[in-house]
């Protein structure tokens, strides 16, 4: 799905995902059997390695429905994304994307010569050179870029780094974001409304749309009327641990209720 991502991007229609902490090619394929439009792949503060990404990535492909490939990658690594992109997956997310001029960087490392400095080498991406030449000409158009605004820096340098020429779209970290504006996790605070706000603003004055992290399901209908074109709508972790402690919880009842039967 990477070229229908990308144009999907580009139409900033609302846009849907879920997000995979656990580095585990099953989860990563059930969570794919929904129609999520892509499913995000952290691996910033997870310790999926690169393997692990390439089999997460075939088993999304694999899972019926068209959902894409992003993987949050750690850091605004020129190697790291180079070799992510290799893998052929639908887009990048980058964190902490604090200025203009690290937007300009990252793009640049995106891209091949002479637009850019990305390493040329036939790869998964190219059908291991099949494709080889067409895709070093078109690759810009099979990937998506999403920079990550969660400082307080990138929040007063957003508007820059939305008009930055490469980057397709901007998401708002809500929780360092919330942590950098010193009102972690106060999702109703006045100061991190008014930050995400500026944030959808500066996107869409830049053309491009805008998405954020809605671990709690009850928050989504609150971030499409502020304005946001795509949410991730959820992370495996999260929903293993709701769900063990409901199913644990109607356990326990029956047991009470038993014993008190008794």
């Amino acid at each position: 799905m990477s070229e229908n991502l990308k144009t999907a991007f580009e139409e900033q229609r609302f846009l849907s995902a879920t997000w995979v902490s656990i580095g585990s090619p099953t989860v990563a394929e059930v969570s794919a059997a929904n129609p999520f439009d892509f499913v995000l792949v952290d691996t910033e503060h997870t310790t999926t390695t690169l393997e692990t990404v390439e089999d997460m990535h075939r088993a999304i492909e694999a899972a019926p429905g068209e959902s894409g490939t992003v993987i949050r990658v750690p850091w605004n690594d020129p190697v790291y994304l180079k070799r992510v992109l290799d893998v052929g997956v639908s887009g990048v997310m980058v964190p902490m994307i604090d200025t203009a001029e690290q937007a300009e960087s990252l793009v640049e490392s995106l891209r091949y010569p002479p637009r850019g400095r990305r390493g040329i080498a036939s790869g998964r991406a190219s059908d291991y050179g099949a494709d080889f030449r067409s895709y070093v000409e078109n690759a810009e158009e099979t990937f998506v870029t999403i920079a990550q605004i969660e400082t307080v820096e990138g929040l007063e340098n957003v508007e820059e780094i939305a008009d930055v020429d490469g980057i397709d779209a901007l998401f708002a970290g809500p929780a360092d974001l919330s942590g950098a504006l010193d009102v972690f996790g106060q999702w109703e605070h006045e100061r991190f409304l008014d930050a995400m706000d500026r944030i959808v603003e500066a996107a869409h004055a830049a053309g491009i749309p805008v998405g954020t992290l809605t671990v709690r399901p009850d928050d989504a209908p609150e971030r499409v009327d502020q304005g946001f074109d795509f949410q991730i709508l959820g992370k495996d972790t999260a929903y293993l641990l709701e769900r063990n402690e409901r199913a644990l919880s109607i356990y326990d009842e029956a047991v009470e209720a038993s014993t008190t039967d008794e």
